[in-house]
Formats: structure tokens, C-alpha cells, sequence
């Protein structure tokens, strides 16, 4: 499906604002979405928003120079963390990223995080980048697409690159142009397939599982497949996802595929399966167009994979928070 500029202007009107969330004191509110022009889409014409979204632009805007600092603090002290590789054991290190202010992103970033360092053994090796889950400001670095460069850059200088893997989970809003990053009403920004496959050309990392939770997300699949990648999308090209609601614990995607599906010792394929069927079923329920995940796995991931997947840990963890289809259900009627 292509979109021009009218079109991805009329599909921003329909994403949800951020709900007045308080904490348990009732006196924290996470930030809010209360403008619906962002800067990045107001362009003449489709060539110009596509070139913004390649060039992975970023616009920040009204930012507290204090804040500032405070952030490029959390980063450092985030990054400082990670570990260097092991010679002769093929390790994975795990970003988990947030590109939406909204709550539901955040939550959904963090377990991710948890999900998948104990699956693929990258404690210490993991790092999440998101804003306020909702309940208080955030000791995490926020998630952008600067940070998410500079964790890649990171993560390059630690890796064996020959060796060991990337695992990239995001989570946030998605056009037909690429992933979208919006925090409240102070940054915005898009990364494009191109922008994406540019970035992790420039770092060198070769061996990449890239799990993208956004509308349009399968958009990404036709650049970013290749023999050492494998890409798991929560929808195709041209079709939305669902769950991404501020309230929300999950979104649809994030429930089956991380909160379900990898919390299992089985393989990645297996748990795309798993996790396609549950929202088949979930989105049943409702009104709307399949989102239709996408997976592409190639014959240089498979060999990988399969490496990191004899390490599984031998038992399923639980599911945590509260299920998607629930909340999704209640705040439709």
C-alpha cells in the first residue's frame, strides 16, 4: 500500500493519545501526547517525508537543558554495564527499545528486555531504552533513534563480530515509512528500512534477529532480509497492529510473541508460529483487518539460531501482566 503525505497525516489523527496515568500516590502523570501535528510529517510533498524517514531525522524540541544532561547520564551509566564478549561462545546482546512515550511501549520494553536476555543468556549483555512505564519518572535512557544508534555503536565495539548476534527488540507506533518516535510533545522522529540497514552496516554487525512490534512494521522485511538475519515483524506491509493503547500492559504482538511464545524453550520459527495463531485468534474478536506477521529467516541465521537455541533455559517462564485481549476487550466497550 502506498501513502502519501495527506495519508500518513490522516493515520497519525488515529494514533491514541497517552492517558492521565498516575502512580500509586496519585501524584505522577506520565508524559502526554496533547499535539497531533508533528514536525516530521509537516512536508509538501511524499519524496521529502521519505528522506527524512531514511535519513532517520529527529526533531526535539523545548527540552530542559538539565534533563538533558540527566539523560546522557543515564545512557553512559546504561552502556557502561554491557559486557564484552566471550572468545569461543557465541553471545547475544539484547536492546530493548521504547520509540513511544506511551506507557503501554515502555512496559512492553522492559519485560522484553528480561524475556529475552534470560532466553538467549545476555545478562549483562541487555539494555533497554524507554521512557515511564506509567507509574514514575524513568531511570532508563530514553528511547530514540540517537540512542538506539549509540547502543549499536556499543554493542559493535564489545561484540565479536564474526561470532556473536544482535537482538533487537522495538516497540512503539509505525507508518508506511518506517518506525515512528514520538516522546510526549517534545521529540519526534522515523526510522526507515533504509536508515535501519544503513545503520547496522555502518556499526558491522552481520548476525542481527530483529523483532519489530509497529504498524507496517513488515515494510522492513524486503530490506533487512539476508543470509544472517532473521526478522520477525507484527505486521505486514500493509496493515496495522493492535493493543497500543497507553492503559495497556501489551500490545497484541508484544502478549504473544514475547509474553508467550519466547518465554518457551522451542525454536524462533516455532514461536512465531505460536505467537501468529494467538493473535489470529485475538484479533477475531474484533473488527479489524489481520495484521498479518511477517518472519524471514536466513540460511546463515538458521545456523546461529540454532547455536543460541541448545542454551535455551530448559523450562517456560510465566506470562506477566495483565493480557492484552483483556484490556483491549474492556476498553472497547
Amino acid at each position: 500500500m502506498r501513502m502519501g503525505v495527506r495519508a500518513v497525516a490522516a493515520l497519525l489523527l488515529t494514533l491514541p493519545a497517552v492517558a492521565s496515568t498516575q502512580g500509586a500516590g496519585g501524584g505522577f502523570r506520565a508524559p502526554q501526547h496533547t499535539s497531533r501535528n508533528s514536525p516530521l510529517f509537516l512536508v509538501p510533498d511524499e519524496s521529502t517525508l521519505r528522506m527524512r524517514a531514511d535519513a532517520g531525522m529527529q526533531i526535539e524540541q523545548w527540552r530542559d537543558p538539565a534533563e538533558e544532561l540527566a539523560e546522557h547520564r543515564k545512557l553512559t551509566r546504561a552502556l557502561a554495564t554491557l559486557q564484552p564478549q566471550r572468545a569461543g561462545t557465541v553471545d547475544a546482546y539484547v536492546i530493548s527499545i521504547a520509540f513511544d512515550s506511551d506507557p503501554v511501549f515502555a512496559r512492553e520494553a522492559r519485560v522484553a528486555g528480561t524475556v529475552l536476555g534470560a532466553r538467549y543468556g545476555a545478562q549483562g549483555r541487555t539494555i533497554v531504552l524507554a521512557g515511564s512505564d506509567g507509574n514514575a519518572p524513568s531511570a532508563l535512557p530514553r528511547g530514540t533513534p540517537e540512542t538506539f544508534g549509540i547502543a549499536l555503536a556499543r554493542v559493535a565495539e564489545l561484540m565479536n563480530k564474526n561470532e556473536d548476534v544482535l537482538v533487537v527488540y522495538t516497540t512503539g507506533h509505525g507508518t508506511p515509512y518506517g518506525l515512528y518516535y514520538n516522546d510526549a510533545d517534545n521529540g519526534y522522529g522515523a526510522i526507515s528500512p533504509n536508515r535501519l540497514h544503513d545503520i547496522l552496516d555502518q556499526v558491522g554487525i552481520r548476525n542481527r534477529l530483529l523483532i519489530l512490534s509497529a504498524c507496517f512494521s513488515g515494510v522492513f522485511v524486503p530490506r533487512m532480509q539476508a543470509e544472517n538475519t532473521a526478522i520477525v515483524t507484527a505486521a505486514s506491509a500493509d496493515r496495522s497492529s493492535f493493543g497500543c493503547v497507553a492503559e495497556n500492559d501489551w500490545t497484541f504482538f508484544g502478549d504473544a510473541m514475547i509474553n508467550h511464545a519466547l518465554r518457551k524453550p522451542q525454536p524462533l520459527a516455532a514461536a512465531f508460529n505460536e505467537a501468529n495463531g494467538l493473535i489470529a485468534s485475538w484479533e477475531a474478536q474484533f473488527p479489524v483487518r489481520p495484521s498479518q506477521p511477517q518472519v524471514s529467516i536466513g540460511a546463515g541465521a538458521e545456523r546461529w539460531l540454532a547455536a543460541l537455541e541448545r542454551r535455551l533455559p530448559p523450562t517456560a517462564s510465566q506470562p506477566v501482566g495483565r493480557p492484552a485481549l483483556e484490556t483491549s476487550r474492556a476498553l472497547m466497550h
